[in-house]
Formats: C-alpha cells, structure tokens, sequence
C-alpha cells in the first residue's frame, strides 16, 4: 500500500474490521485481501459503469496473489437493488462453482455495495465479503457498517441483513471518475456527519474546490460513521438512528418519484432541509445553523427545493412504511444544534406535512 493512507479500525467485538482510506490503492489491494484467508476464489460484483474502469486492475491484484476472481457484472443504477438482481447474482455464483468457501468483493457505489453484501449474507448462509466502494456517498457512508439489503416499490431497504464486511478498501482515485452530478450527490451524507456529530467539519466542506487531497475528509467521515456503529451496531438503543438525519423524508422522495429520478444523495438533500425545518419548529436549532446546513449543500448543486409536485399523501404513506416509523409513531431525527441528534417520537404527521410543504418553490 503507499504510504499516505489512513487506517480507521471499526471495532465490533468478534467482527472486528479496518477501514483503509487512501489515493491510488486500489492495484494494491490483493495483498491486504490476501492476508485475511478469505478463500482462493471470489466474485467480484459490480455494475456495468465501474466494471470497464477498474474490474482488471483488481482482478490483477488478485491473481499475483493466487487468488481467481470471477466477475459478476449487473446494469448500473437504483433499479438494480432488488430481490430480483439478487437472486440473479447468487445463481451466477452458483453457477460459476462458488461455495462456502468462496468470498465476494463488492466493487462499486453503494448500489454495489448493498446488493453485493446481501448476496452474500444469503448465499449459503453467508459467506465473507470486502467492500471496494468507488463514491463519495459509499466511501463515507454505505460501505461501513454492515447494512445490506435490497429495495422494493413500498419502500428502500426494506428487506435486508446486518452482514459486516472483512475489509473496506476505499481509494479516493476512483472518485476522480464519477461525473459531477454523481460526485456532488455523496456530499449529502457528508454534510449530515456534520450536522449530527461535527459541526466543525462544515467549515472544511465549505473549502473542498477540487477531487485532490479528500483522504483526510474521507477519513474523518468513516471515523464519524465507524463510532456510531460501534455504539450502536444494529440500532438497538437509538444512537445509530442518527445517521437517519434527513433520510426518513429523503427516502420517500426517492421511492415516490420513481428510483433514478433522484439520486440518493439528492433526495437526501431534500430530506436535510425538511429536516431542519422540523428541527427549527421542534428541537431549538437556530435559523443561522440551518442556513449553513443549506449553504453547504448549494455548494455541491444539491436541491433544496422541490419545484415539481410530488403528492404529500404518496409521501406519507410511504414514510409509514419506512424502518423507522415504529409503532404507529414517526422516530424522527432532530438536531438541536449543529454536532448533536437526537431521536424524537413527538413528531406528528402536521409536522412532517408542513416539513413537506416548505420544500416547494414560493
């Protein structure tokens, strides 16, 4: 590996695994796969965008280590993270001789990573897996944790499995490849790290300018994610709910509209606006904090508004249907001040409807 990359342990206990960030890595990785004796043989999973760009490099790193890498290629895009792709990548690996003794390697966004994850939470039970993600949104977000799963017309993620990774392996060189809009979308979850427990952070987003020097920012972000994980590894006591900060509305945007019209991180944009609309009302956080929320995601072209019209009761609906709605209550994310969440019960449907309603274009 070079020598500037930073190295953010996620300690589960007995699931223990390294985040490993840096510039120009990924010809490098088979050696660090290697070490952990996974197996001789994997699947590289991965879609039709990334395959082209950087399925040779890695298959080569694997094989100057002995190890037989067998591509599974799936079409690009959001429509891919369902049971039916699922299933279709399990019997290719069926298909191509793997067994339980085989591993996967999910190359890609967090689509990839999802989807890859889930397959082998499933395929014989459950095999290892390592996570090669390739965007922004994957790198700080997706890839660490161990939620996997899969979409479905009520809703995303609805079925699904914690299956922790063995390694993730993020080389900050891919994202120089991504176009903008898909670039620009993954600093959604970036912005929410800051929101929810860095406020400092806000001021080093606002000085990015380029795709040069994000190791450190990357890092930082997995060292957010990676803690609350650990505190909370399958959001049992609430903390890892935090993370939720401006999905719970994001993810309706994005199942409501069709999945593709949005990407994920820009539906998220729009949940972190609804978000902080429902926080100013409910939780204290000032109008001056809100606006640096809302500055920062300008930045990156993100919406903060919502010119078309999506119906409110479609919305709704579908946030009943959503992981967090518990109960016959809406958990909601709040953030009282910048740095700090909290997981609220009181929010009621009036809130998130004028929460909702403030996203339109006056």
């Amino acid at each position: 590996m070079p020598e500037e990359t930073i190295t953010v342990s996620i300690e589960l206990p007995g699931r223990e695994y390294d985040v490993i960030i840096g510039n120009g890595i990924l010809p490098f990785c088979g050696e660090r796969i290697a070490s952990l004796k996974l197996g001789q043989r994997c699947a590289v999973i991965s879609d039709s965008n990334v395959a082209p760009l950087y399925s040779e490099v890695l298959c080569h790193s694997l094989r100057k280590e002995g190890i037989q890498s067998l591509p599974v290629n799936i079409d690009a895009g959001e429509a891919s993270k369902s049971m039916t792709c699922a299933e279709k990548i399990c019997r290719q690996m069926i298909a191509d001789g793997h067994d339980r003794h085989s591993f996967v390697i999910a190359l890609g966004g967090g689509v990839i990573g999802d989807l890859a994850g889930f397959a082998a939470a499933i395929f014989y039970r459950g095999i290892p897996f390592v996570q090669i993600p390739t965007t922004i949104v994957a790198q700080v977000d997706s890839s660490v944790g161990g939620k996997t799963g899969v979409n479905t017309p009520d809703g995303k993620n609805l079925i699904g499995s914690f299956h922790q990774p063995k390694l993730v392996i993020a080389d900050t060189a891919t994202l120089k490849s991504l176009p903008d809009r898909e670039f620009n979308e993954g600093f959604a979850e970036v912005i929410k790290h800051a929101a929810i427990r860095d406020a400092a952070m806000l001021d080093d987003i606002m000085s990015i300018n380029d795709r040069e020097n994000l190791v450190a920012i990357i890092a930082r972000n997995v060292a957010i994610k990676g803690r609350i994980v650990e505190e909370d590894e399958k959001e049992t006591t609430g903390t890892r709910a935090h993370l939720n900060y401006g999905h719970t509305i994001g993810h309706a945007f994005e199942a409501a509209s069709g999945y593709g019209r949005f990407l994920h991180g820009e539906a998220i944009s729009l949940g972190l606006i609804a978000a902080n609309h429902i926080s100013c009302n409910k939780a204290g956080l000032s109008p001056n904090q809100a606006e640096r929320i809302r500055l920062a995601l300008e930045k990156f072209s993100l919406q903060t508004s919502l010119p078309e019209s999506l119906r409110t009761e479609e919305l709704l609906k579908l946030i009943k249907k959503d992981k967090k709605f518990n109960k016959g209550s809406i958990r909601f994310v709040v953030v009282p001040e910048l740095g700090r969440a909290e997981l609220r019960d009181d929010i009621s449907e009036s809130d998130i409807i004028s929460a909702i309603q403030s996203l339109h274009d006056p």
